[in-house]
């Protein structure tokens, strides 16, 4: 917390740069010499390098959460919806508005370049500084390495090849030198990597100072920033993509490799498993709730998933943001009583759409459309909930058989009509006032449309990353909120990345299942061979590459769902075809009664092209630098 503050009270007292990714040349000679005068002032500094780092748990900032198919709105979007935000821009990327000419969440003409160019200045000025250790002085330089490997990483994602900004140019320079290229996407990875290799020499193993100090970057941290670098360069979209084929840049240079290499994926499994190493020899292991409540197997393999998310700096946690720790909460919340219809703190209309619903396994661990007992045709039909399903469902509710007989993370992660809400002021499981949700569009429901959008328009919330212990407000403005560390990196995420990678570069199929059913096994399930062989369909799909392929990226949709690693997965696997020109549906939450509210509806029709894969740059810095070449499609 002290960590924030500083970040905080810097950023108020001023930065010291405002500009676009062209104005890199030092604006303010003496300020900076000011800033780098003692100790205190260089320690600054580098909060403010680390003040960039995107929100991760923010709706409003990380267009990961709500730029992509897994999350809907309302729409026309409106500040009430977002508790007084007014930046829409990634709702509408999901909805197919980007554009070049005045491009959406525009982070070419935003803070990351700038970000870059304030931790150029620190490298370049750290030595000025003569009251600091040795050890000090190393460790803040292998921060900053960090974080500027971390903020080209970004862009990486968004762009593919991007300018590399590895100095700030002098106050001399000429305006034909500040006109950068955008580097080859390899060469990016080399460079990104490089700066990686050089800052975990001189990180900490583990955060000693937690009161004061967590947050900050470690050696397991910066190897698994690389272990998902390279892992995103082995992946389809930038490993022999022909849809990139022939593009250059104004010096003749392809900018796409258009060739597959499969030693990219082999170099990928290297650097996971040594952030895996790392990880699990400073102490980070798979999170299990261990809060001493009585309360049943069933809600504690269910806290196991959400409190693997909401519980502050557990031990899976690799990297987290704690910035903004409220929007998204208010927004997933639900109303679990009567006296929360009317309130205005509790937006609940952060909706998942039925496609995510049906995309959790069966109890029996495999895909609905696969389980040979499970009533895949029928789903969309109702059933009451019997005193057997208590723990998932409210006894005697009737909802949809598609919420029937599902996995525990389905219950864990995703908030419907009936579903059991654990916590928030009730942590007897056995207690017939525990919550559950009402969503039907009646006086008698506590979900119901109140003001414009203060409802799911799909029917369901993303129970997951609301944390247990928030008090549910018995008046309009006392939602009470416990903040924890938004997931950027966590370690079941390295695990099913290392199965993928084993998978691609042609491992023994008997240790990927390891690393996935490690996983499995939190949640309650058996392991994929098991699972496949007694219940589903088709018993082979774990014999081949093809078929584990499916199932390790049906793993990682849900095991990480609503965390913002599905959007750059469908992306880097080259699925976004399949998944997002689907229609979004959900159900029809005009309906008052069962039998109108349990229809299923079409809320939109996305469209995809594969311009969509990568952010367009904006056709006015194509205009004042004419080095740049817009991506392919815009």
């Amino acid at each position: 917390m002290k960590l924030l503050n500083s970040i905080l009270i810097f950023l108020l007292v001023g930065l010291f740069y405002a500009c676009n990714y062209l104005d890199i040349v030092p604006d303010n000679i003496p300020t900076i010499e000011l800033a780098f005068s003692d100790r205190q002032s260089a320690e600054k500094y580098l909060f403010t390098c680390y003040s960039y780092v995107p929100a991760a748990g923010s709706p409003i900032a990380n267009p990961a959460l709500t730029g992509g198919e897994e999350i809907w709105f309302l729409y026309p979007l409106t500040t009430e919806q977002f508790n007084g935000h007014n930046n829409f821009d990634n709702v509408n990327i999901a909805r197919g508005l980007q554009n070049a000419n005045s491009p959406l969440a525009n982070y070419f003409d935003g803070d990351i370049f700038i970000a870059i160019r304030d931790c150029n200045t620190f490298l370049e000025n750290i030595d000025q500084v003569r009251d600091i250790t040795d050890y000090e002085k190393k460790r803040w330089v292998a921060e900053v390495k960090f974080l500027k490997a971390y903020y080209h990483y970004y862009l990486l994602q968004l762009y593919g090849p991007i300018p590399i900004i590895k100095e700030n140019l002098p106050v001399s320079s000429a305006p034909d030198q500040v006109k950068v290229f955008r580097e080859p996407f390899d060469e990016c990875v080399a460079y990104i990597s490089k700066l990686l290799d050089e800052a975990v020499i001189d990180l900490p193993e583990k955060i000693q100072q937690k009161s004061t100090e967590l947050g900050r970057i470690t050696k397991v941290i910066a190897l698994s920033l690389k272990a998902k670098l390279l892992t995103l360069a082995a992946s389809p979209l930038f490993n022999g993509n022909s849809d990139y084929a022939g593009t250059v840049d104004k010096q003749g240079r392809t900018l796409f490799s258009e060739v597959y290499d499969a030693d990219k994926w082999g170099k990928a499994a290297i650097a996971i498993k040594a952030a895996i190493d790392e990880s699990e020899r400073v102490g980070n292991k798979l999170y299990y709730f261990n809060d001493p409540v009585d309360i049943s197997d069933s809600t504690r393999v269910k806290m196991n998933i959400r409190n693997s998310v909401c519980e502050p700096w557990n031990e899976e946690l690799i990297w987290g943001s704690v910035k903004d720790p409220y929007t998204i909460q208010s927004l997933c919340q639900g109303k679990l009583k009567a006296t929360d219809k009317g309130s205005q703190t509790i937006r609940c209309n952060y909706s998942p759409t039925m496609e995510i619903a049906e995309l959790f396994y069966t109890e029996h661990g495999v895909p609905i459309d696969e389980d040979k007992g499970w009533d895949y045709e029928g789903r969309y039909g109702t059933r009451k909930a019997t005193r057997e399903d208590k723990y998932y469902i409210k006894e005697g509710y009737e909802t949809a058989k598609l919420h029937f007989n599902r996995e525990p993370r389905f219950y864990a992660s995703v908030g419907f009509d009936g579903g059991i809400w654990y916590g928030h002021g009730v942590l007897d499981d056995d207690d017939p006032d525990i919550g559950y949700l009402r969503q039907k569009n009646s006086t008698d429901q506590w979900g119901m449309r109140i003001g414009f959008g203060w409802f799911s328009i799909t029917g369901y919330l993303a129970k997951k990353v609301v944390n247990y212990n928030n008090i549910v407000p018995e008046s309009w403005n006392a939602y009470s909120v416990e903040s924890y560390p938004f997931p950027i990196i966590r370690l079941a995420d390295l695990y099913l990345l290392y199965a993928e990678a084993l998978n691609e570069s042609g491992a023994p199929l008997s240790e990927i299942y390891d690393w996935i059913d490690i996983v499995r096994a939190r949640a309650g399930l058996k392991g994929v061979v098991e699972s496949w062989a007694n219940y589903s369909k088709t018993p082979d799909k774990v014999t081949t590459r093809e078929g584990m392929r499916k199932i390790i990226q049906q793993e990682r949709l849900i095991e990480l769902a609503f965390e913002g690693e599905r959007f750059w997965d469908l992306r880097r696997w080259k699925l976004l075809q399949k998944y997002s020109n689907k229609p979004v549906r959900g159900w029809n939450v005009e309906g008052a009664t069962t039998s109108d509210y349990y229809v299923p509806t079409v809320i939109f029709q996305r469209e995809f092209t594969y311009k969509d894969y990568l952010w367009p740059i904006s056709e006015n810095d194509l205009i004042v630098n004419d080095n740049l070449v817009q991506n392919p499609g815009w």
